[in-house]
């Protein structure tokens, strides 16, 4: 059984992701200033979870584009929202085995990077993408709501069913 913090990022994702259901390819790639589009921050999260899940644990990096495309401070663009779901679904379905195997003794542990040891840890990781992840569901339904999108997900999903509270 998955660590409790990975069922909830998998419930994160799903918010994420029903978040989104029906956003046109050319609502998603609109901008409205200061906020990025929706597309963008699709690309982001993907770009996040390559370089924490795959490429800082594993030294994997499917798709290196995204990681300078949409990284924090990349410059802002309004990439085909298709092709940023496509690339984000590829990307978590190539993590998920990963977080699978992640057993409770490793997520304090600290994270070692090209040989570095570093100030945080794999649980710190995990929740630093389920908060990002928070950040940006709230963003793309600002998004939403200004393009005049109605009939938008309100507050979260069946939490209590699909991802309860449960000790390690």
């Amino acid at each position: 059984m998955p660590h409790p913090l990975v069922d909830q990022l998998r419930f994160t994702r799903q918010e994420f992701r029903r978040g989104v259901e029906g956003v046109s390819d050319d609502d998603a790639a609109r901008r409205l200033m200061p906020m990025n589009c929706i597309s963008w921050n699709v690309g982001h999260l993907a770009a996040q979870e390559q370089r924490y899940f795959l490429t800082f644990t594993q030294e994997l990096q499917p798709y290196p584009e995204i990681d300078e495309a949409f990284s924090y401070g990349s410059p802002a663009s309004t990439p085909a929202f298709s092709e940023m779901l496509a690339v984000w679904e590829s990307i978590t379905q190539a993590v998920d085995p990963w977080l699978d195997g992640l057993s409770p003794e490793a997520l304090p542990q600290p994270l070692v990077i090209h040989g570095k040891e570093r100030a945080f840890t794999l649980g710190s990781l995990l929740l630093r993408v389920i908060y990002h992840y928070w950040y940006h569901t709230g963003e793309n339904q600002a998004v939403r709501q200004v393009l005049g999108h109605t009939g938008l997900p309100v507050f979260v999903g069946d939490l209590d069913g699909e991802a309860p509270f449960r000790p390690a």
